[in-house]
C-alpha cells in the first residue's frame, strides 16, 4: 500500500509550517535589511572608500583568504593522513591534539603571539639578552603585525576545519579502493595523491571554506595584526565615520565574497558523492613508522599542535597566574556572567528555532518551506560585522515604530526595546550559529524512519504530540549537541557583539579585545583563559564523532533506537 505524504497545509501541519516560514523570515531579514540600506545615498563617504579604502582591503583580504587556505590545506590533510592510514609514537594523542587549536579564538591566539613576538616580548627579550643586542637597529626579527604574520597565525588556528573533514573522509573511505590501489604496485604516497586525496575532495572544499568564512568574519586578530581588512573597514566605516550606508554598502562587498565563497566550494565538489557498496567493514590498514620515519611523522602533527594550542596556552596562563588577584574583579565577573547568560540564551534559542525549522520542513512537502529554510542553513556563512548591520536596521526601526505609537497615544518614550539591547546580541547569535544546531537536529530526525511517523499517525498522535513523545526523546543527544556548539560558539564570538551591545556591557570577548587594543596583554589572560577553557567542550565532541564515523559503526545504534521508538509508540 502506498504511504500517503503530508499534504503541505494539512491541518495538523499548518502551525509548523508558518512558524518554519516565520523563522526563514526572520534569519533573511538582515540580508533584506543590508540590501535596502545600500541602496541609500552615503554621500561622499562611498566614492571615498571605492577610490582610498576598498582597494587595498579586498587586495589585504583575497592575501589574507589565499594563505590561511594554504596553510589549512597543507596542515589539516596532512596531519589527517598521517593519523588515519600510519602508527607512529604519540599517534593515539595527535588524534585528538590536533584539535585543540579549535578551542582557540583567532584574537585570543593573535594577542598570544604578539606577546610573545614583539619588540618587548619574550622571544626578542631573550635573544637581545643571549646575543648582547642593544635596540632593534643591532638584529634583524620578523614582524609580527603583519599580514604575513596573521597568514601564520591565522592559519595555524583555523587548520582543524580541514583536519576534521579530511580525517572523517579519510577514516569512511573503502579498503578496497586503498587495497586495490597497492595491489596495482602504488606506493602509499601515490595512493595518496592519486586515490584518497581526490576521494576526499568534497571534503576538503568543505573544511576550506569554513576556514575562509571564519578568516573573512574576524576582526579581533587582523586589529591586532594591524591588517586592515573589508571586516575592520565596515567597523571603522559604522563606528569611526558614523555612516551606516557605507558600512552596509561594504557589507554587500562581503557577502560577494561570501557567495564566490560557496560557489567554489559547489565548484570543487563537482556534485560529486561517493558511496560504499558493501555492508561489511574492516578497520584500514595501518602502516607502522619506526626510526626516522617515526619520527617525522610525529614533528609534523606537534608542530600544529605546539603552535595552534601549547605556546598560546602557556603565555594565557603564565598571565592570568601573575595577574589573577587583579584580574578576579567584580568586571570579569561581570563579563563572565554576560557571556554565559547571552549563550545560554542563545543555546536554548538556537535549539528552539531549529527544531521549528527542520519538524516544519519534515512535515511538509511545500516548495515554499523548503526554499524558505535553506535561507537559516547558509546563516553561519555571513560575517558577524555584516551580520549586526543587518540586525540593527530592522530592530532599530522596530524601536523607532513602537516608540512613535507609545508617544501619540499615551505621551511617553519608550526608548530602546529591541536595538541596543542584550535581545540583539543573543538574535544575532541566534541567526548566525543557526546553521550548526539546524545541521545537527536535521542529521538526528534524518536517521528517524517516517515509518514511525506513519505508525503514530495511524494510533492517533497528532504531529505536535509525535514530536513530544517519540522525535525529542530519540533527539535529545542530538539536541545537546547542538546546543553545546551555538553555545560555545556565541562565547567566542566578537565582531556582532562589539557592533551591538549596549553602552557599558562587556563579554569575556569584548573584554579581551579592549584590554589588548589598549596594550594591557597581560590582563587579558584571565578572561581568554576562561574562553578556552569553555571551548575545549565542543573539541572533545567532535574527537568522538570523528572516531565513529566509519560506516557500519552506528548499526547496532540504530536498532537501539528504532527500538526506543516503538516502545514511546506502544507506551502512547
Amino acid at each position: 500500500m502506498r504511504r500517503r505524504l503530508a499534504k503541505p497545509f494539512e491541518s495538523g501541519n499548518l502551525a509548523w509550517s508558518a512558524g518554519a516560514l516565520v523563522l526563514s523570515l526572520i534569519a533573511a531579514a538582515p540580508l533584506f535589511a543590508i540590501a535596502v540600506m545600500a541602496l541609500h545615498s552615503s554621500g561622499d563617504t562611498w566614492p571615498h572608500l571605492v577610490a582610498n579604502v576598498l582597494p587595498g582591503a579586498v587586495r589585504r583580504t583575497l592575501i589574507l583568504m589565499a594563505g590561511v587556505a594554504a596553510i589549512a590545506l597543507a596542515v589539516g590533510t596532512g596531519t589527517a593522513w598521517l593519523v588515519t592510514m600510519y602508527r607512529f609514537p604519540g599517534r593515539s594523542w595527535f588524534q585528538w591534539l590536533l584539535l585543540l587549536p579549535l578551542a582557540m579564538p583567532t584574537y585570543i591566539i593573535a594577542f598570544c603571539y604578539i606577546e610573545l613576538f614583539d619588540y618587548s616580548g619574550e622571544v626578542q627579550t631573550a635573544l637581545r639578552a643571549l646575543f648582547g643586542w642593544k635596540n632593534a637597529q643591532d638584529y634583524w626579527f620578523p614582524d609580527i603585525r603583519s599580514l604575513g604574520g596573521a597568514i601564520f597565525v591565522m592559519g595555524a588556528v583555523l587548520y582543524p576545519y580541514v583536519y576534521i573533514t579530511a580525517r572523517a573522509s579519510f577514516v569512511a573511505q573503502s579498503i578496497c579502493v586503498i587495497e586495490a590501489s597497492r595491489t596495482l604496485g602504488r606506493s602509499a604516497s601515490e595512493t595518496f595523491w592519486q586515490i584518497a586525496l581526490p576521494l576526499a575532495r568534497p571534503a576538503l572544499a568543505a573544511g576550506t571554506a569554513l576556514a575562509l568564512m571564519e578568516t573573512l568574519n574576524d576582526i579581533g586578530a587582523v586589529e591586532f595584526f594591524g591588517v586592515r581588512t573589508l571586516t575592520v573597514t565596515v567597523y571603522d566605516t559604522w563606528l569611526d565615520r558614523g555612516s551606516l550606508a557605507g558600512a552596509a554598502q561594504i557589507s554587500c562587498v562581503m557577502l560577494f565574497f561570501v557567495l564566490a565563497i560557496l560557489g567554489l566550494e559547489r565548484a570543487l565538489r563537482r556534485g560529486r558523492q561517493f558511496h560504499h557498496t558493501t555492508g561489511k567493514y574492516r578497520d584500514l590498514p595501518e602502516e607502522t613508522l619506526t626510526g626516522l620515519k617515526g619520527f617525522l611523522a610525529t614533528l609534523a602533527c606537534a608542530l600544529p599542535v605546539l603552535v595552534g594550542f601549547v605556546f598560546p596556552t602557556y603565555v594565557l596562563a603564565g598571565d592570568a597566574i601573575a595577574h589573577i588577584s587583579s584580574g578576579l574583579t567584580e568586571e570579569f565577573w561581570l563579563a563572565a556572567m554576560h557571556s554565559l547568560a547571552l549563550a545560554l540564551a542563545a543555546a536554548v534559542l538556537g535549539v528552539v528555532f531549529a527544531i521549528v525549522l527542520a519538524y516544519g520542513r519534515r512535515q511538509t512537502r511545500s516548495r515554499l518551506i523548503h526554499v524558505a529554510s535553506f535561507v537559516p542553513a547558509v546563516s553561519y556563512a555571513i560575517p558577524g560585522t555584516v551580520l549586526a548591520i543587518g540586525l540593527l536596521i530592522p530592530l532599530a526601526g522596530l524601536d523607532n515604530t513602537i516608540d512613535g505609537a507609545a508617544r501619540s497615544l499615551f505621551g511617553v518614550s519608550t526608548g530602546l526595546i529591541f536595538s541596543g539591547t542584550a535581545f540583539a546580541i543573543v538574535l544575532a547569535y541566534t541567526i548566525r550559529f543557526l546553521a550548526a544546531s539546524l545541521g545537527s537536529v536535521e542529521a538526528g530526525l534524518s536517521k528517524i524512519s517516517r515509518n514511525i511517523d506513519a505508525a503514530g499517525r495511524t494510533l492517533g498522535a497528532s504531529v505536535t504530540e509525535m514530536l513530544w513523545s517519540i522525535h525529542l526523546p530519540l533527539l535529545r543527544p542530538t539536541l545537546g549537541a547542538a546546543a553545546m556548539i551555538v553555545f560555545v560558539d556565541s562565547m567566542k564570538e566578537l565582531p556582532a557583539t562589539l557592533l551591538l551591545r549596549p553602552f557599558n556591557f562587556d563579554t569575556l570577548a569584548t573584554q579581551v579585545f579592549t584590554l589588548a587594543s589598549l596594550y594591557r596583554y597581560e590582563e587579558a589572560g584571565l578572561s581568554a583563559l576562561t574562553i578556552v577553557l569553555v571551548s575545549l567542550a565542543p573539541v572533545l565532541f567532535l574527537q568522538g564523532i570523528i572516531a565513529n564515523s566509519r560506516p557500519g559503526f552506528s548499526a547496532s545504534r540504530t536498532r537501539s533506537a528504532a527500538a526506543q521508538a516503538e516502545l514511546a509508540l506502544r507506551n502512547s
